[in-house]
């Protein structure tokens, strides 16, 4: 837009003839010379307010005389043209100057280095080189590695004790209710009871004793990090504190749940008793509330009731020719040899098991590796280590006598290695010959062999679960 002093300038510049010929005058008074003849009428028409170029050509219309109708024309079109021109470098003017403000501002915090975009205006300072956006993208991946783990592992726990929670009180309504009705009491074994069950809690699958795995995870692990073929836990003595007579049966729930069962046949019925725990009574149960996803880990995903017994392995059983080794015990440190006054006071009480106490000078051994293990049925037979010696030695192995030119795996038997402190180790059988002896196995780098042993001799005190 013109102002009022180049909208003055520009009509002096061209001649307007006013009517009557005469003067021409500005808005502001000013006297213009001007070409036309005719009588001098001048006059002044004072403009209403400062005008540019646009407004004086709208304000100030002159009546013409005939004939000067084309200069006038010309004269305005001209002004009109100078005026749209001097706005379009105006604003040619004021893009520069922003851009010149801008390139200044980004030559000063880059040292002299600036850039521009054309259409944008986009400087250096308000864009990210590549070399910035892959530091922000590690940055951010490696804060993701860190706290993602966290959440889930947070997420799941929440997940599991949930679903724990829900479970255990839907089973509790479900046999309470039976315990109401008197369904509770009255059955032999624990597929009996499932099928009275399933009438109160919906169940979708049941496994008997001897295809567990199709219906719960063979393989789990105890909270320690022990192993659990839940495949073997085929009665209530397996599975449960205490030997019910019973079976365990593997059950799958609607709700994803599945879960081992054995039935305590001895369950008193309550009926009008609201208190009583009629689950906790009833049964040794072992539920999975993931179904068979991971981790299967008892104590995360995996829980039981009060009357399960302590699972675990401390060698995964499929390793060690299927014995589920819940303890490996050195003399001295593990388990302490007794001598005859204390292995007979302990027989006498009940504390072990054994039919015969070693009466010479020196300590019964194998005593005192029954009393640690807990009786000896939680010892191997001599079955269960030729079992041993063929998973360790990967070879057929003699039942009685040497076998030689073996080649040990060491893996398979390295916790053995690691409690006996030398190359080669020996374990206790479960199993006596009289007062003086006992069977054990030798575990050597190249032979293995069955001996009669004195009892006094140390040896390696394996306790399995049965």
């Amino acid at each position: 837009m013109l102002n009022d002093e180049e909208s003055n300038q520009q009509l002096k510049n061209h001649k307007i003839p006013l009517r009557g010929g005469g003067r021409n005058l500005l808005p502001n008074g000013e006297r213009l010379e001007i070409s036309g003849g005719g009588r001098t009428s001048p006059y002044i028409l004072p403009p209403p307010e400062p005008l540019n170029s646009r407004k004086f050509v709208k304000w100030f219309r002159p009546p013409l005389r005939r004939g000067h109708q084309a200069n006038y024309d010309e004269t305005i079109s001209t002004i009109q043209s100078e005026d749209r021109n001097n706005r379009k470098e105006q604003l040619k003017m004021k893009t520069n100057n922003k851009i010149n403000e801008s390139t200044a501002q980004t030559h000063s915090r880059n040292n002299g280095t600036h850039f521009t975009h054309s259409t944008h205006f986009l400087t250096r300072a308000n864009a990210f080189t590549l070399a910035e956006t892959l530091i922000t993208l590690a940055i951010i991946g490696v804060v993701a590695a860190i706290t993602i783990p966290s959440l889930v592992k947070n997420y799941n726990e929440k997940a599991w004790a949930t679903a724990q929670d829900v479970f255990t009180k839907r089973l509790e309504v479900a046999t309470r209710q039976m315990n109401t009705e008197e369904k509770l009491a009255g059955y032999s074994n624990t597929m009996d009871f499932v099928n009275e069950l399933k009438k109160y809690i919906k169940i979708t699958n049941v496994c008997d004793s001897n295809n567990l795995s199709k219906c719960f995870e063979k393989n789990i692990m105890s909270a320690d990090n022990r192993y659990v073929d839940t495949s073997i836990l085929k009665t209530s003595a397996q599975l449960a504190k205490e030997d019910w007579g019973t079976e365990t049966v593997g059950v799958q729930f609607a709700n994803g749940i599945n879960a081992l069962i054995a039935y305590n046949p001895q369950t008193d019925q309550q009926p009008f008793n609201n208190q009583f725990s009629a689950s906790a009574a009833s049964m040794a149960i072992l539920y999975d509330v993931s179904g068979n996803k991971n981790p299967n880990i008892i104590g995360k995903d995996i829980n039981q009731n009060a009357n399960v017994k302590t699972l675990g392995c401390m060698i995964e059983p499929d390793l060690v020719g299927g014995i589920c080794v819940s303890n490996i015990l050195s003399s001295g440190t593990g388990y302490n040899p007794m001598t005859y006054a204390e292995c007979i006071e302990a027989r006498d009480k009940g504390e072990i098991d054994v039919q015969y106490c070693y009466n010479g000078v020196l300590a019964d051994y194998f005593a005192g590796a029954v009393k640690a293990c807990g009786g000896v049925s939680h010892m191997p037979t001599q079955g269960q280590l030729l079992d041993l010696a063929k998973s360790i030695y990967n070879a057929p192995i003699s039942s009685t006598g040497t076998t030689s030119n073996l080649t040990m795996d060491l893996t398979k038997a390295q916790l053995f290695l690691s409690n006996s402190l030398s190359d080669s180790f020996s374990i206790w059988s479960g199993e006596e010959v009289n007062q003086d002896k006992a069977y054990r196995r030798g575990f050597y780098s190249t032979e293995t062999y069955l001996i009669q042993t004195y009892r006094h001799g140390d040896s390696l005190a394996i306790c399995i679960n049965n």
